[in-house]
């Protein structure tokens, strides 16, 4: 069943809700679970939207409806796939599913000419339950073998596109998970779940994996160019604030300095030779045990005396 309610498009599934709600400027939110209720965590989206009002198109006929919010517009088709289109009625994104459906009655001819009807038993959205009560959760769209993707934040990897790519949802000394890729076709879209997982965005299929989670929540922007697109995202998960003046210069680090007197000579002779240094690293090691927030008085005897003389050329 799809139906209208207070502004959001949704689709009753068998036990499985589905979502669809204006989440600022030319965007979607698309939360989808299996219990009676969502949790309501924001994650990533955490600052407040303004309430864009969107157009609601429900075919009770076709068991079909749309929702359009700018220049995005969301479809859920009679077969319970999710597209999404520009303004111009471009397709951006849609659901992979590779299924057999007996009644090929409901549905416009659109439809039923772009449904992919297979006995692979593949759907687009797949939760896999776990002890417990969470559910291992796979939501795949189709590939555009043309498509460019950009984005996901470090990992230890010399290309651009991620095209064919395998990545780690996950953090790691040395790797940034932020899981919102840009793509050449003008969308953008953040896997908005904390979860340990993958995404795969294989020739073939592109498929995210969540390891354990509750429910399904994920967010799709448009724009006619990339700046559009990284303004919507930074409008609903937070806007880069400025450094502070002191972090803006040379910063000095290396692996790493082990004493005091190390870290006053190397700093002594920047100050000798008049370049100009911002910031100095000490990074790791320093403290006398694991955890303990700390100098070791081994190497360290007197940081107060040391962080005065450093903080005493600043001022000079």
């Amino acid at each position: 069943m799809i139906y209208e309610d207070n502004n959001c498009l949704y689709l009753r599934n068998g036990n499985e809700l589905l979502e669809v709600k204006p989440w600022g400027q030319n965007s979607f939110r698309v939360r989808s679970t299996k219990y009676a209720t969502y949790t309501d965590d924001n994650h990533a989206l955490s600052e407040p939207v303004s309430a864009y009002q969107a157009v609601v198109a429900v075919n009770e006929g076709q068991r079909q409806g749309t929702i359009t919010n700018g220049k995005l517009t969301a479809k859920i088709d009679a077969f319970k796939n999710l597209s999404f289109y520009n303004q111009n009625g471009d397709l951006l994104l849609k659901g992979y599913q590779r299924n057999r459906v007996d009644d090929m009655s409901a549905g416009s001819n659109q439809d039923k000419i772009n449904h992919f009807n297979s006995a692979l038993n593949i759907d687009s959205r797949e939760f896999k339950t776990l002890t417990g009560g969470d559910f291992e959760l796979k939501v795949r769209f189709e590939s555009d073998p043309n498509e460019k993707l950009f984005g996901m934040g470090q990992y230890q990897q010399d290309f651009l596109n991620l095209k064919n790519a395998k990545l780690e949802l996950a953090h790691r000394n040395s790797q940034a998970s932020v899981p919102f890729v840009l793509s050449s076709k003008g969308y953008g879209m953040l896997w908005n779940n904390p979860a340990i997982g993958d995404v795969n965005f294989a020739k073939n299929l592109t498929e995210w994996h969540a390891l354990s989670t509750k429910e399904l929540d994920y967010w799709v922007t448009c724009g006619d160019q990339p700046s559009e697109i990284e303004e919507n995202y930074a409008n609903v998960t937070g806007k880069v604030p400025m450094m502070p003046d002191f972090a803006m210069g040379y910063w000095q680090c290396k692996l790493r300095y082990r004493t005091q007197d190390e870290l006053l000579e190397a700093a002594r002779e920047f100050k000798r030779r008049q370049l100009p240094i911002s910031v100095i690293v000490i990074d790791y090691f320093h403290w006398p045990k694991s955890g303990e927030f700390t100098f070791d008085k081994t190497y360290w005897p007197d940081p107060e005396k040391m962080i005065k003389e450093l903080h005493g050329w600043a001022s000079n």
